[in-house]
């Protein structure tokens, strides 16, 4: 049975991986997301719904536009296979329910999108993170298992803890530096972050994200031989940060934790 529903829930994620293609290209151009239905970026023809099929299509296409035969970019299955697998992974590890509610369509998803976005155009949506934060806020009232006015605290001060944070670095970076360092969307999109995970999760998703960010920068300084001043968008961090700390934050700060003390004892 539960490998039944973990395939519906890869399905089901393919298709919203589909749509969140759609909100990759057209939110930071300012379109709507919902008309016109799909359509080629390059040829403007409308996309047929057997050529829109998640994986399948594209495969079938061989990867071009069946009008123009411009080439499809490679971002829009790997979204799909993306979403299908954390659409999984979250069933998996929270079952059904509000839990799936919660932690896919409405933390996962979006920061698959942000990702995405963040990568390409360097923004994050103001319309991804600020109804997140609602959303959030929601997601810890029902499912923290705290009573509801701790919850709803918890969750308060975490949107303070993970904006504020990036808030005091961003001024202090600009002040020091001269020269923007995070920028608006970040600091919304960890006050989002703190609604879902309270004052002391986001802290653990910052300290996540930013060991990520570090690591990835020194890659690129090692391996590839970008300056100190090669900037790389935090989002993704934050995104993949969050979603550590979603699947397996307890376990991280466990281990961490024990090998502290071992240290200084």
């Amino acid at each position: 049975m539960q490998f039944s529903f973990g395939l519906y829930s890869i399905l089901f994620g393919l298709i919203l991986g589909s749509f969140l293609n759609v909100c990759i290209y057209r939110l930071p151009r300012g379109q709507s997301v919902a008309v016109p239905r799909s359509y080629c970026p390059d040829c403007g023809r409308f996309i047929r719904w057997y050529d829109n099929i998640p994986l399948l299509s594209f495969l079938w296409l061989k990867g071009k536009c069946r009008f123009c035969n411009k080439k499809i970019p490679l971002r829009y299955p790997l979204v799909e296979a993306i979403t299908g697998i954390f659409s999984c992974l979250v069933y998996l590890k929270f079952g059904g329910g509000l839990a799936y509610l919660f932690y896919f369509l409405l933390l996962a998803a979006p920061l698959i999108a942000i990702t995405f976005i963040d990568l390409e155009h360097r923004i994050i949506p103001d319309s991804l993170s600020l109804p997140g934060i609602l959303t959030g806020t929601l997601a810890s009232f029902f499912l923290s298992g705290l009573p509801g006015t701790k919850a709803l605290i918890n969750s308060l001060t975490g949107i303070l803890a993970g904006g504020g944070a990036l808030f005091l670095v961003s001024w202090f970076y600009e002040k020091l530096r001269h020269q923007e360092g995070i920028g608006g969307g970040d600091v919304k999109l960890a006050a989002m972050l703190g609604a879902f995970f309270g004052w002391k999760g986001v802290f653990a998703v910052l300290l996540f994200s930013s060991v990520l960010g570090s690591l990835t920068g020194l890659l690129f300084m090692i391996v590839f031989k970008k300056g100190l001043k090669f900037a790389i968008p935090f989002g993704p961090f934050l995104a993949a940060g969050s979603l550590l700390y979603l699947f397996y934050g307890g376990e991280i700060l466990g281990w961490y934790l024990g090998l502290t003390l071992k240290l200084y004892n």
